[in-house]
């Protein structure tokens, strides 16, 4: 027997009504923001020895979710609720990164998603350009000046975590171009990375096969069932690859390229992996992946994802297929780069 999701990972998944504060209505880019000191080892979630010659820095989803009465709308950086979410998922996302590379993942203050679930999209993108991104930012300006000493890097994110990778794509990347030249990809999964997004930011391209370089990899996880249905994550203009034969076509996948998902098992509470446990076609209109899976079953239709959506899949069923996709693409990375000596960026 095997879990859906874990209660936590039902809690950072779960889309709540509430009522917006005023902060929605007063967020935007406030120059007042002071944001976390990432010079302080605590508010690192992982600073790893460094015995690989790839980086990845690694962005948590939504892992602060307070119903409780006088629930701060933006949690502290030392919020238990934010800490003990972002560990979880790391566990289960962010170890696919670490076979191939060293795994750097800070944590960052979060919007209570109590408050952020009823807001307009552009409200809730105002919010998190708040302390979400101030904190983003400047962990990466610590990371970029004191431990990542010029290697190459992936960013690595899913949910909440990839729309603040979008963030960085388009606005720290951009005025970061000698960060931008070292990025080996970015795994921007379970949210949707738009033509409109590209056509804006004409510095980034999209994955269109398994090994190319300085590309953006986006997926959301779906069945047929969610073929007409409102995604909380599925937007207009969203593109895709296949995570099994990493083509960007409608060409089937069957389960025998399933490498293997990575499921907990609810007596153990144990990972283990199970090989061929689901297919995989695009629907390129969508803009999604469509499966067919016995190990995993839908989220709950309520959380607003869909009556069919396998959002905590995204991770979960490709797991080792990603695991193998980040080593290709480090070893292009190492083959293309061969002899080049890369300086730390001053």
């Amino acid at each position: 027997m095997w879990k859906k999701l874990t209660a936590m990972a039902l809690c950072l998944l779960l889309l709540c009504t509430g009522t917006a504060t005023a902060l929605a209505a007063e967020s935007g880019t406030d120059a007042t923001i002071v944001p976390s000191d990432y010079s302080d080892p605590a508010n690192w979630l992982k600073i790893p020895e460094v015995t690989k010659e790839v980086d990845t820095f690694y962005i948590y989803p939504t892992a602060y979710l307070d119903s409780s009465e006088g629930a701060p709308d933006v949690c502290d950086i030392d919020s238990e609720i934010l800490r003990s979410g972002a560990a979880n998922t790391y566990e289960q996302q962010a170890t696919a990164y670490e076979t191939a590379t060293n795994v750097f993942a800070p944590f960052y203050r979060q919007v209570n998603m109590v408050v952020a679930s009823s807001a307009t999209a552009g409200e809730r993108d105002a919010l998190l350009q708040r302390e979400p991104k101030a904190d983003l930012f400047a962990a990466l300006d610590y990371y970029f000046d004191n431990l990542n000493e010029g290697r190459p890097f992936i960013l690595a994110g899913h949910s909440q975590g990839s729309q603040m990778m979008t963030y960085v794509l388009s606005e720290y990347m951009r005025e970061h171009p000698d960060c931008y030249e070292r990025m080996v990809a970015a795994y921007a999964l379970g949210y949707s990375v738009t033509d409109r997004f590209l056509e804006e930011n004409p510095h980034l391209k999209f994955a269109e096969g398994e090994d190319d370089l300085g590309v953006i990899i986006s997926w959301n996880t779906e069945g047929e069932g969610n073929a007409n249905a409102d995604n909380f994550v599925v937007e207009e203009g969203a593109i895709a690859i296949n995570p099994l034969n990493w083509k960007r076509d409608e060409t089937y996948a069957g389960k025998e390229l399933c490498l293997g998902a990575r499921i907990q098992n609810a007596e153990t509470g144990e990972f283990e992996l199970i090989p061929e446990a689901a297919d995989a076609q695009l629907n390129t209109k969508r803009g999604v992946v469509v499966t067919h899976t016995d190990v995993l079953e839908p989220m709950d239709p309520v959380m607003g994802f869909g009556p069919e959506s396998y959002h905590g899949g995204d991770y979960t069923l490709w797991y080792t297929n990603i695991q193998e996709n980040v080593q290709k693409r480090t070893d292009a990375w190492d083959a293309k780069n061969e002899g080049r000596t890369v300086s730390p960026v001053e």
